[in-house]
Parts: structure tokens; C-alpha cells; sequence
């Protein structure tokens, strides 16, 4: 009777765990086969691999070295240099490849110190409540409140126009967004039996906290997080084009557009500013395009 007993209390925690993993398994399929359905997501998703796997092999897939100056200054596309070169005389599609990584930095940097800052705060203000959550949500609103532009062409020209300190920037400036929707996020799932359930079994908070509330939120953080990258890329691009971004000769899709300031350029040598701008527009284009695909995914609403 005794070993009997010992088996089934030894059977009953295992039956659980794997029940929750078949269940856990099986949601992933299906935001899985929900988002393949989204041919527009699929699409994005394709592009925006080619683009990383671009920045990665850099170097095995650029014709040229993206700082060496040839004997052409602004040359038209030849067979030499397939998108031509700019008016330094550097190989134009060399740069652009290049110029990959740059803004891939800057997207991906920058939303991960926000979705940090913003999940973490979010969280807490979501689950205290009262004074904590007041505090936390009038911080919010004075930074939502700053002209998020102009802010950020300050705090780039007081820290320098650098790589580095524009991710730092735009990380520390992003996150009330994140911060509204996790603490939305989480007034609602707190109030849910099983955290109550944790409560009075005397889990500690941060185990409530981040392992049975934070994992229910990870749907609109991702999504979220998906804009934000395109979000990113647009900002780097803008200042670099106001030239408060990545300084030459380091090249960025931004500051290669800058040559698009002269009306010669625009009218009669528009292989120095196509080419960045067309980079821009598929690479937002297509993290848009998966934004919407998980979104669309991961609505519990939508499901079928």
C-alpha cells in the first residue's frame, strides 16, 4: 500500500508537468500555423533574415572594402561597382551592406534596454498598486510629456553623435509605452486565482512576479517590441541624416542619404540616395509586416 502510494504521488506531479508542456507545446503550434497563414508577416520575416544575414557576412559578400577610395568620384552604376559610388569615391554597395549592421545595432540595442526598463517598472507599478503605481505612472507621464524629438537631438549633442550613445538614448527615452501596457497588462492577471493561489501558499514576490505574471504578458511585449525596432531604425535614420547620428566614414543608411540634400543629386545622380532609402523602407516594411503577423497571432480574441 505504501509503495503504491509512493508511485502515484510520484505519478501525479509528472502527469502535471507534462500535461502543462503538451499544452505549452501546443500554443506555440498554433501561433505558429496562425502566423504562416499571414503571407505579408512571412514575407517580412524573409526579408528581414536576408537583411540580418547581410549585416552577419558583411564581409564574404561586399564586392569591396566599404572605406576604399577608387579613382571615381559619384561613377554611375557599372560593372565595376554594381550601385556605382559616392562622391568620396567609395563602392556604394559595399557601404550599404555595411551600413546593415548600424542600423540592426540601433533597433535591436535600443529596444532591449526599453522592453527591460519599461517590463520591469510596468510590473511593478502593476502589481503594488497605490503609491507605488502612482509614482511610477506620473514618471510616465513626464516623459511622454517631453517632445520626444527634440529631446533626443539634445541629450545626442551633449553625449556626442555616437553609435553608442544614440542605442543609450533611445533606450532610456522609449519605455513608457512598454511600461502602459505591462502595467495593463498585469492589473489584469493579478487579480487571477492561481497568482492568489501563489499569494496564500507564501510565494515570494519576484517568483510571482516574473515566473506565473510577467510570462502571460509576452504577447503585447513582443509586438511592441517588433515596432519599436522599426520605430529605432527611422530615428537613427533621421539623425543621421540631420547629422547628429553615426558620423562618416562609419557608414549608416542615414548619413548616406545625406547626399540627397543637393538638388543635383536628387535630379541627376539618384543612385547615391535609392539605394538607402530603399533599405529603409523594406527593412521597416518588413518588421512591420511581422508586427502584424504576431499580433494577429497571438490576439486571443482572433482565435479559431
Amino acid at each position: 500500500m505504501s509503495m503504491a502510494n509512493v508511485n502515484t504521488e510520484k505519478d501525479i506531479p509528472l502527469s502535471n508537468v507534462q500535461a502543462q508542456l503538451g499544452a505549452e507545446e501546443s500554443y506555440m503550434r498554433m501561433i505558429t500555423k496562425r502566423f504562416l497563414k499571414h503571407k505579408l508577416a512571412v514575407l517580412g520575416l524573409i526579408v528581414f533574415c536576408l537583411i540580418i544575414l547581410s549585416a552577419v557576412f558583411a564581409p564574404l559578400i561586399s564586392p569591396s572594402d566599404p572605406y576604399e577610395i577608387s579613382g571615381e568620384f559619384a561613377a554611375a552604376p557599372s560593372g565595376e561597382h554594381m550601385l556605382g559610388t559616392d562622391q568620396v569615391g567609395r563602392d556604394l554597395l559595399s557601404r550599404l551592406i555595411y551600413a546593415s549592421r548600424v542600423s540592426l545595432s540601433v533597433g535591436v540595442g535600443a529596444v532591449a534596454i526599453y522592453v527591460v526598463i519599461g517590463t520591469v517598472l510596468g510590473a511593478i507599478a502593476g502589481y503594488f498598486g497605490k503609491w507605488v503605481d502612482m509614482v511610477i505612472m506620473r514618471l510616465t507621464d513626464v516623459f511622454m510629456s517631453f517632445p520626444y524629438l527634440m529631446v533626443i537631438l539634445v541629450l545626442v549633442s551633449i553625449m556626442g553623435p555616437d553609435l553608442y550613445n544614440i542605442i543609450i538614448v533611445l533606450g532610456l527615452l522609449g519605455w513608457p509605452a512598454i511600461c502602459r501596457i505591462v502595467r495593463g497588462s498585469v492589473l489584469s492577471i493579478k487579480e487571477m486565482d492561481y497568482v492568489k493561489a501563489g499569494v496564500a501558499l507564501g510565494y515570494s514576490t519576484p517568483k510571482i512576479v516574473f515566473q506565473h505574471i510577467l510570462p502571460n504578458c509576452l504577447a503585447p511585449i513582443l509586438v511592441n517590441a517588433t515596432f519599436g525596432i522599426a520605430q529605432a531604425i527611422i530615428m537613427e535614420a533621421s539623425l543621421s541624416f540631420l547629422g547628429m547620428g553615426v558620423q562618416p566614414p562609419t557608414a549608416s543608411w542615414g548619413n548616406m542619404l545625406t547626399e540627397a540634400q543637393s538638388l543635383t543629386v536628387l535630379s541627376s545622380q539618384p543612385w547615391l540616395w535609392v539605394p538607402p532609402g530603399m533599405m529603409i523602407l523594406l527593412a521597416v516594411l518588413s518588421i512591420n509586416f511581422m508586427g502584424d503577423g504576431l499580433r494577429d497571432a497571438m490576439d486571443p480574441k482572433s482565435l479559431k
